[in-house]
């Protein structure tokens, strides 16, 4: 008989408070948005029964949770914890991506560039709100919209607030297609969203194979902080575009990232465990998040608007592609194609709003460069 009651008081049932149901109840959530809407099912999915896995209650001591030693999970999380997992999706990420279309137009980096003022905005209003430093830091750069890079300079500034800060980025980043819309509309005119700019220009292979290499070493030069993730997002890049790394290129993009995002989604939502996940500073962090997220999105329409004061009607850009600027590649330029569309079928704007998201995610890795090397202890 004690035996029975032993076992009864140890089920989950018995052990469950509300605090894990409500979490659990998030996670379903998640798994339902990814499935039945497809925000971002790649990264949705994991996360969001990592969620449920972490939520479900066990006797302590028993090494299960990814915050209990010695741990399956523990071990997993570990590659969070200590930023391992976010240079290798920047490999991947590198591998994937075409920066051919920033390179036909160059001006169109500076709206990747204008779309991190939300990262420096809500850090001054995460420092009023009393966040130390370090935390404002790491909370300011989910603005950039871009999750490894959110990881990363939390687990360096305050690894306290990884789990709040990782579900932050990458809920936002998922919720793209839903948050960034009324903004753009808000932020432009039917007339503005109309405009069609001018065909990319082709770019050299040499020009794409030098790119990586002199790409890095400025960016690296600039914000030395930033060198595991722009080098890692470089050299992904240049074995894609030398054309004699194919086999490597293929194994970054494909079999390496799709392994760590599966480890890294279910063990950051494992971490999301009631006790830990639900505090008034966690809620705070998803405030200032979303806050950040809308003040990138509309820097970067705002300053594609500005920059259409000085430049004839040729080469004006429309302001939609100022959007893309946020690293939530490439849901944002999508984002940016489709509002276009809806505007105007025959507006293609997908790849001049490439180039402002490719150039938001170096941004972004270059602003948490920055604040590592400003703020770190």
């Amino acid at each position: 008989m004690d035996m029975l009651l032993k076992f009864i008081d140890g089920t989950g049932f018995s052990l469950m408070t509300w605090g894990n149901a409500v979490m659990i109840v998030i996670g379903i959530v998640f798994i339902a948005l990814a499935i039945v809407k497809e925000y971002e099912p790649l990264l949705l999915v994991p996360i969001g029964f990592g969620i449920v896995i972490g939520n479900i209650p066990f006797v302590a001591g028993m090494a299960i949770g990814v915050y209990e030693p010695g741990s399956v999970l523990s071990y997993i999380y570990y590659g969070v914890s200590q930023g391992i997992f976010p240079p290798l999706i920047f490999l991947g990420i590198g591998a994937m991506t075409d920066f051919s279309t920033m390179l036909s137009n160059p001006k169109l980096v500076l709206l990747g560039a204008a779309a991190q003022v939300g990262i420096f905005l809500t850090l001054l209003g995460a420092l009023l709100l009393g966040f130390t430093p370090q935390e404002a830091g790491a909370i300011g750069i989910i603005g950039g919209a871009d999750g490894p890079t959110a990881i990363f300079l939390a687990s360096k500034l305050a690894p306290h607030l990884l789990g709040p800060i990782a579900i932050a980025a990458y809920s936002y980043m998922a919720l793209v297609p839903v948050i960034q819309p009324p903004i753009m509309k808000l932020l432009t005119t039917a007339e503005e969203r109309r405009i069609h700019m001018k065909p990319p220009r082709q770019v050299s292979r040499r020009e794409r194979i030098i790119f990586p290499v002199a790409g890095f070493m400025i960016c690296a030069l600039i914000a030395p902080g930033s060198m595991v993730l722009i080098g890692m997002l470089f050299f992904g890049n240049l074995l894609k575009e030398s054309l004699v790394t194919e086999r490597l290129a293929n194994t970054a993009r494909n079999a390496m990232i799709d392994i760590v995002t599966i480890l890294l989604g279910v063990s950051v939502g494992a971490s999301t465990s009631a006790d830990h996940f639900l505090t008034p500073q966690s809620l705070l962090v998803f405030g200032l998040g979303a806050l950040s997220f809308c003040i990138a999105t509309a820097g970067g329409v705002l300053f594609a608007r500005f920059m259409n004061l000085f430049l004839k009607n040729g080469d004006k850009i429309n302001p939609l592609v100022g959007a893309a600027g946020v690293s939530a590649v490439p849901d944002s330029a999508r984002v940016v194609h489709t509002l276009g569309q809806k505007e105007d079928p025959t507006n293609y704007l997908l790849m001049h709003a490439m180039a402002p998201n490719v150039a938001g995610v170096i941004g972004s890795a270059i602003g948490a460069g920055v604040l590592w090397t400003v703020l770190v202890k």
